[in-house]
């Protein structure tokens, strides 16, 4: 982003790189994570306040240890190092890295001397370790600033060069001070103003779109959930009616869904809305299918298929706009602008005649955002907040939450009893606590006794999950009279079902769908 400080996350392949990044996003200072290996011209071109250098699993002391070029610390530039961050910076600047006796694994009570690091922080506080390698001989000019029990270099410091090191993970939520730490270094020794807002940024985007588009005009495929949605309506803020947004309903939406897409674009945000009614050609598709990658793959297919056609009547569209954004802009190991469509998003794969069409490329609005900071900006954009907290959703929607066939019976019995578990989320305020639940038609029949009758009917399954990234998560522990409320209405509301179960599976070793 043009005009605003900004601080470099280095990626040395640690879990929590995301987090330190949305940690500082957090506290309205722009960040952006390069890999270690970004070159020493490239650092410069940043022109940053600050560089973190995260966390990793490797040794320093390993032959292909990830490394940076030396020469950044001789910029004057601030620098904080993270666990391994700690290590590479002691080790590259003449200090010993060993193994430690004790490994440290968890929480631990740190002890903190006086540094501008720690302003506001208590003498000791829990920290979060994870590490088997430690400092054992600080740089020349560097000093101990905390010491653990088991680790004598829990910190140090350079204050002359503004070099600053954690062993530990601050980060993380089981630092008790963690977010202090990070805004001293942000604040008091970086010297950031905190001039990233939801408002700069949409101010920033519309000048850019505006200024990249022209008189040209935009298709986006508005599959209705939050990032497509979101830049949507950041594109109609900016070009108007040179927008026009593709929206295909496969039949396979959640409740409600693909009326309130339709109405939020055409009353809220009036784009040029092309709406594809292709439920029963999705069905026909899949009749007979039951192996879960088929059908994802027939769905995908399909979808392009359709998208396509749709593309291939519109006449003045030169370019093509995507809800990508930034874990997705790190996953893929690039944080240039991306020359591709992405297999992720629902238009990848466009054949040659339709691509052919976007001479003037991609635009991702959103490429720069955290998924939090995407529904700020559809907040401040006007979006309904039951669209901007909408539940994450796979691109194949209900059909890889029906076990075996799909068919019209089968979705509407998962689509009730999804409708039923997310109003009784909201009624008891879970549904911004669970990062995401939704219900399963397994393929499996149970007996039953309803009435006075016996019954072979269906069991459905309910999945709620708590998560920070969607690469781990645990099953969230939802209240039993909850649980008891949401088994009664589905038995009594829907259909064809006598036996509700709740997955107590966490990710690993289950993934968080059963498709």
């Amino acid at each position: 982003m043009k005009g605003i400080q900004k601080i470099l996350v280095f990626d040395f392949g640690g879990q929590y790189t995301q987090l330190i990044a949305r940690r500082i996003r957090e506290m309205h200072v722009y960040c952006e994570v390069v890999p270690y290996s970004v070159s020493m011209d490239e650092i410069l071109s940043h022109n940053a306040q600050g560089y973190i250098f995260s966390g990793g699993p490797a040794s320093v002391l390993d032959a292909d240890a990830p490394s940076i070029n030396p020469r950044i610390f001789e910029q004057n530039v601030p620098i904080l190092g993270i666990c391994y961050g700690m290590q590479l910076t002691a080790h590259l600047l003449g200090g010993t890295v060993e193994k430690a006796a004790h490994r440290e694994y968890g929480k631990v009570t740190a002890h903190f001397n006086v540094s501008p690091l720690f302003k506001n922080m208590p003498k000791e506080s829990i920290v979060w370790m994870s590490h088997t390698f430690q400092v054992t001989k600080v740089p020349e000019g560097f000093v101990s600033i905390s010491t653990s029990q088991n680790c004598p270099f829990c910190a140090m410091q350079n204050e002359e060069k503004k070099i600053y090191a954690v062993q530990f993970h601050p980060e993380v939520t089981h630092t008790q001070m963690g977010n202090t730490l990070l805004h001293n270094f942000l604040y008091e020794i970086c010297g950031c103003v905190g001039d990233w807002t939801t408002q700069y940024f949409i101010d920033q985007s519309v000048e850019s779109i505006r200024e990249r588009v022209g008189d040209g005009h935009v298709l986006l495929g508005l599959s209705g959930g939050v990032d497509s949605s979101v830049a949507a309506a950041l594109l109609y803020k900016a070009i108007g009616n040179h927008l026009v947004c593709v929206y295909v309903d496969h039949g396979f939406m959640r409740k409600n869904e693909t009326e309130e897409v339709r109405d939020v674009f055409t009353r809220v945000f009036p784009v040029n809305l092309v709406t594809v009614d292709a439920k029963k050609r999705f069905l026909n598709e899949l009749r007979g299918i039951t192996y879960s990658e088929e059908k994802r793959k027939i769905i995908g297919k399909e979808f392009v298929a359709c998208f396509a056609d749709a593309a291939r009547q519109l006449q003045d569209v030169t370019f093509l706009a995507q809800g990508t954004i930034y874990p997705d802009v790190i996953e893929s190991g690039s944080n240039k602008g991306s020359a591709v469509i992405k297999s992720h998003h629902n238009v990848g794969g466009l054949p040659k005649d339709v691509t052919d069409k976007f001479t003037g490329g991609i635009l991702e609005p959103l490429r720069m955002l955290f998924k939090d900071e995407v529904r700020e900006v559809g907040t401040a954009l006007g979006l309904p907040n039951s669209l901007v907290w909408r539940q994450p959703f796979p691109g194949p929607g209900l059909a890889i939450r029906i076990m075996g066939e799909i068919t019209e019976d089968k979705l509407f019995i998962v689509r009730e009893s999804d409708a039923i578990l997310r109003e009784e989320f909201a009624v008891n305020g879970l549904d911004r606590k669970v990062n995401q639940y939704f219900t399963v038609l397994t393929n499996t029949q149970t007996v039953g006794v309803m009435g006075d009758e016996r019954t072979l009917e269906n069991v459905l399954a309910v999945r709620a999950v708590s998560t920070s990234d969607f690469m781990t998560a645990d099953w969230y522990k939802v209240p039993y009279d909850v649980l008891e409320k949401v088994s009664t209405r589905i038995i009594n509301e829907v259909p064809h079902v006598n036996r509700i179960v709740y997955d107590i599976t966490s990710k690993p070793p289950a993934t968080v769908e059963w498709e």
